[in-house]
């Protein structure tokens, strides 16, 4: 009765929205969408291809429209069992909060368990706001003490508001041209302080109070009206009526998310306008020489400072180093010489945002240096590169987090010492998707091609890996990733890292370097004793069956092989099932790829195992492959002189 009564409710709600929706009162979360590429991107999710939707999501596809047939990119992703998209969908933002049609949708068609106790743990909280968190850290700003952020104070009657100039600039066209211009501030006598509370909050993305005026206060509500009205016209804001004014709660929510996305766009802007135009490029030797004033134009509060790798360029001697660009207020003179191998960039920053960053927070509110006043800014070197921290700094200002493959790896630990849990999630989902090439939907392995079939995709990295052929380079370096997994913590890491091994075992298992990975591995387990597992071969194990499609367990494995398979039965039972294949067609000559005729008219492609030997159907091939990649295993271990 309950499931009944909750469908009713449901199906009220949906017809009440619709109504909304169709006379422009409320805005329609789930547009139909009938673009091509929002084809392409729905095609994806249904394959499961991890990769694609990766790219295309951060290309700008919409994650929550809909197609003709009145499906979301959530709902297909849950409805063909694809557990890793539909988590990579949730943490971008698909809307699954439990008041969502869409949401009891997907869960209603969930292909397994797993995949609906997922969309079950999301709830609103964590889906329906993206920008949650970064509006939140605005609003604090108001009323934060330390450490001190604040660079411009606004009195009026017998209250003070410690502001911030960049802030107020983004916002606000009047405060822009009276910072930029360095006039005094000039607003309207006699207005109410409650008055300016509102606007300030407004300004500041906050919640508006419902009672503008309190029993204790003086002034009438007309006047708190007037007031806000003569401020809105000064400081040319026009949405404030509208909200302020909005009396439907699931309209009012719209119209603050419609003005936090707006303030997001003005922030961005100036972000661009100052941080990124006016960022320092030097000679590394020369860095610490920059000088700036606390009173510059683009009110930055410090510098942050990151070098280039040494040795990144082949300098050509004779070519000279354009002019560095000065901030506005102060910097240095321009520099021309001898372009050098190693460079410096400097980025002005500002401590409002630096301070979401605890890393930072706590600096500001310590007795070290960067704390205390100095003649001219402070200098922080950053333990990254400059394409990283433009990443990261980006995120701090915006919440946007468009995060290169090829810095992945980097940021995922630059944003671990900063404790950006949420950057330190995005770097970790970027490698998991964008790095496994289509493992995510490639479940089916072939003979003779090896695992890099799928992998088209190139990175900048030199550490990155050929594959079997030695033509396709790997998009990742997975002995980085897996020690990066162990560093920081990252669980979902290790699990891609395993995923991924397993996906192209037969490329490392000959490795010396894979041997000594799984050595580390074992002795990461404090008082190991010699029958301990190894936690990430038992993981690659698992993901090795996964890769063929079957599993053998206990008897049904002594059934398929016919033989007795503990100890050095399975070796010989193994190896026995390898010369039975090749002896199965000793009569022909054909290589991989050539097609051969089988008893009846047609022709049959040649199938053909790892190791190169040709055999009758795909499951002998699987099964042999499968057992060949256990047995090395095996072989590996006792090397090793590891048990597990």
């Amino acid at each position: 009765m309950d499931r009944i009564y909750r469908k009713h409710e449901l199906e009220a709600k949906l017809k009440d929205d619709h109504q909304l929706i169709s006379t422009g009162v409320l805005r329609n979360e789930h547009p139909l969408d009938t673009s091509q590429q929002f084809k392409d991107f729905i095609y994806a999710c249904r394959l499961g291809d991890l990769r694609k939707c990766q790219e295309m999501i951060s290309s700008g596809v919409s994650i929550n429209a809909k197609d003709e047939f009145d499906y979301t990119p959530l709902i297909i992703a849950s409805l063909c069992g694809h557990y890793e998209l539909v988590q990579l969908l949730l943490e971008q933002g698909a809307i699954a909060h439990p008041d969502s049609f869409e949401r009891e949708r997907a869960v209603y068609n969930a292909l397994n368990s797993k995949i609906r106790n997922l969309l079950l743990s999301y709830d609103y909280d964590k889906t329906a706001d993206p920008l949650q968190p970064w509006s939140s850290h605005i609003t604090s700003l108001l009323v934060r003490d330390t450490p001190k952020t604040s660079d411009v104070t606004l009195r009026c009657a017998a209250e003070s508001f410690h502001l911030h100039k960049f802030l107020l600039s983004a916002r606000s066209p009047y405060f822009r041209k009276k910072f930029d211009d360095r006039e005094t501030l000039r607003l309207p006598h006699a207005i109410p302080v409650e008055a300016y509370r509102v606007v300030l909050r407004y300004l500041y993305l906050g919640d508006l109070p419902k009672d503008l005026v309190s029993p204790q206060s003086e002034v009438t509500e007309a006047e708190v009206f007037e007031g806000i009205e003569k401020l809105c016209k000064v400081l040319q804001i026009d949405k404030l009526w509208d909200a302020l004014l909005s009396t439907d709660r699931r309209l009012a929510r719209q119209r603050q998310q419609d003005e936090v996305q707006r303030a997001q766009g003005q922030v961005e802007a100036l972000f661009e306008e100052t941080v990124i135009k006016y960022k320092i490029v030097v000679d590394s030797r020369r860095a610490d020489d920059i000088k700036w004033p606390h009173d510059n134009a683009i009110f930055a509060s410090c510098l942050l400072r990151a070098d280039e790798p040494e040795g990144e360029d082949d300098d050509d001697p004779d070519q000279e180093t354009p002019s560095i660009p000065i901030g506005p207020g102060g910097g240095s003179p321009a520099q021309n010489g001898k372009k050098k191998p190693r460079r410096s960039v400097l980025y002005p920053v500002h401590r409002p945002f630096l301070i979401r960053s605890p890393y930072f927070e706590t600096m500001f509110s310590s007795e070290f240096k960067e704390a205390k006043e100095a003649e001219h800014l402070h200098i922080i070197k950053m333990d990254c590169t400059p394409e990283v921290l433009e990443i990261i700094l980006r995120f701090l200002y915006t919440e946007k987090s468009n995060c290169p493959l090829e810095h992945a790896l980097e940021l995922l630990y630059a944003a671990d010492m900063l404790l950006l849990d949420k950057l330190k999630t995005k770097a970790a989902v970027t490698i998991s998707t964008l790095g496994s090439g289509n493992s995510g939907s490639n479940k089916n392995t072939t003979g003779g091609g090896g695992p890099n079939a799928n992998g088209n995709s190139t990175t900048s990295n030199d550490t990155s890996r050929l594959s079997r052929n030695e033509t396709d380079v790997e998009p990742i370096d997975v002995y980085e990733v897996i020690h990066a997994a162990w560093d920081l913590g990252v669980q979902r890491l290790e699990e891609f890292a395993a995923r991924y091994l397993a996906s192209r075992l037969e490329d490392f298992i000959d490795d010396d370097d894979f041997a000594e990975l799984i050595r580390e591995s074992a002795s990461r387990i404090k008082d190991r004793h010699e029958t301990d597992t190894i936690e990430l071969l038992d993981d690659i194990r698992y993901y090795l069956s996964e890769r063929f499609r079957f599993r053998f367990e206990g008897d049904g494995m002594e059934e398929m092989l016919g033989e007795e398979v503990d100890g050095d039965g399975g070796a010989e039972a193994v190896e026995g099932l390898l010369a039975s294949s090749s002896s199965r067609d000793t009569t022909t000559t054909t290589e991989p790829g050539e097609r051969r005729k089988d008893e009846g008219d047609g022709q049959q492609e040649v199938l053909r195992t790892l190791d190169g030997e040709v055999v009758e159907d795909e499951f002998d091939r699987d099964l042999i492959n499968y057992q060949s990649l256990l047995l090395k295993i095996d072989r590996m271990l006792e090397r090793l002189k590891l048990d597990a």
